[in-house]
């Protein structure tokens, strides 16, 4: 199976320090969140990566390489723990194209075209973070139940969905069909309570329409939803409802919740973090 992750936006809400450190790359406790992306893929059967990144992002492409200082001084000193920190992955290809122009997520995807071929790729935005079940798995097994693209969404019953892109479903339980997007709809006028979460699933034909629709663009920002609505039309999309909580990382009190809450499920660190946070509220 192959997988996009996009990471060639700016990440300006985390300036200054995204000047220097892409906001990929940025620690939930020791790890960075791309790991934790790139982990959800591998389990889920990904061998094959690519990853979108621009000309600030070279340290992105650095962490899936080697580091031969360290490894020589952990292999002398015979310190195997954190040699494998440090290992990249053998069993997992990773390619990179860098998006030149920041011209929106649709502009971002005709990269992956080419990679796409004629198989069903995975396509993952770096700042959700979910826990298990593994969402990359659960569209996998949706797609080969059906040979449909399909999109992650969660139900976020009684909540408040207007900050969120809001699905217009047809068809019940496990046949959800994908009928139309509503980005922030005013509160009362949601066409329904499912939110599109960060993870999809495409099949060749959403790239083609994608690029048919790219040819008659006009507009500085290029985005997605037209080629996915495109093929919706024609019952091509699923929706598939996940059981997995989800954690952001897209603004820094996002981040700092996310890093909490893996800090304090952590079973070495947990107690130590809820102690921690004891004194600190006095």
């Amino acid at each position: 199976m192959k997988a996009v992750i996009l990471a060639a936006g700016y990440g300006t809400r985390f300036l200054p320090v995204t000047k220097v450190v892409p906001k990929e790359l940025l620690p939930i406790m020791e790890r960075p969140a791309l790991d934790l992306v790139v982990d959800e893929l591998v389990e889920a059967g990904v061998d094959d990566l690519l990853i979108i990144t621009s000309r600030r992002k070279k340290a992105v492409e650095d962490w899936f390489d080697h580091e031969a200082e360290l490894e020589a001084v952990f292999t002398r000193e015979g310190a195997d723990a954190k040699l494998a920190k440090i290992r990249p992955r053998d069993n997992l290809k990773v390619t990179f194209i860098r998006q030149r122009t920041m011209q929106g997520t649709g502009h971002a995807l005709l990269h992956a075209k080419d990679f796409a071929g004629n198989e069903p790729v995975v396509v993952a935005y770096p700042d959700d973070l979910f826990g298990p079940p593994n969402p990359t798995a659960a569209l996998i097994a949706h797609y080969e139940r059906t040979g449909r693209s399909v999109l992650a969404a969660a139900d976020f019953g009684e909540a408040d969905v207007s900050a969120y892109g809001v699905l217009a479903p047809k068809g019940a339980g496990a046949d959800l069909l994908l009928e139309r997007i509503v980005e922030k709809p005013p509160p009362g006028e949601e066409p329904s309570k499912l939110v599109s979460y960060g993870r999809y699933l495409y099949t060749p034909d959403f790239f083609e329409a994608l690029e048919r629709h790219y040819a008659t663009h006009t507009g500085k920002e290029y985005y997605h939803v037209p080629a996915l609505l495109e093929l919706a039309a024609g019952d091509k999309v699923g929706i598939e409802v996940l059981d997995s909580h989800r954690y952001d990382t897209g603004t820094p009190l996002q981040w700092l919740e996310t890093t909490l809450a893996f800090a304090l499920r952590d079973p070495e660190t947990g107690d130590e973090v809820r102690a921690m946070m004891q004194r600190m509220l006095g």
